[in-house]
């Protein structure tokens, strides 16, 4: 629906889930608009998982947290605008964190858009890099006590240059620091 052609996370995902070893696949996404191109791949197959944080109201207007998925297997976590560290954490801590370790999957995918940073123009979420590298750290730690550590990241949205630079340096010192 406009900012992608290819939903590299999702077929990444359903790669790894033919991989030996690997039946369950999660992938978190805290880009700024809801993923619901993965939301709609993932619907229905119950070795699939996908929780998101995003502004709503934003296009494209999906992700209200009533979207629970056929198989139970959607968490969406809208945060309103102008939500800023207290609100992400709040959300990741308490329902992210929990949902990923209740589906117990051997790899995750983080869907990283850096878009709801507080300098981006086209939203009015209020993160700074600091707050990516949070989710990161928590993610790399639920990764290493659920599947062996096995966790993969792709780029999404970001459009202030300078935030998106700043925010994925910190994001990617955060999955090394493993």
């Amino acid at each position: 629906m406009g900012f992608c052609l290819f939903d590299n996370v999702a077929v990444g995902a359903l790669h790894a889930c033919q991989a030996p070893g690997i039946a369950r696949v999660a992938v978190v996404d805290f880009d700024v608009h809801h993923g619901n191109g993965t939301q709609a791949i993932f619907w229905q197959d119950p070795a699939l998982f996908f929780a998101s944080t995003h502004q709503m109201p934003l296009y494209p207007g999906s992700g209200g947290a009533s979207e629970r998925g056929g198989a139970g297997n959607i968490l969406n976590c809208p945060l309103p605008p102008n939500a800023g560290a207290r609100e992400f954490r709040q959300a990741m801590r308490e329902q992210v964190v929990p949902g990923v370790l209740a589906f117990d999957p051997d790899f995750i995918f983080i869907s990283a858009g850096f878009d709801a940073h507080a300098d981006d123009p086209l939203a009015s979420l209020r993160l700074h890099e600091d707050d990516f590298a949070w989710a990161t750290e928590e993610l790399r730690r639920v990764a290493a006590q659920v599947c062996g550590g096995r966790l993969v990241s792709t780029l999404e949205g970001g459009y202030n240059l300078q935030a998106l630079g700043r925010s994925a340096a910190a994001h990617v010192r955060a999955l090394m620091s493993a």
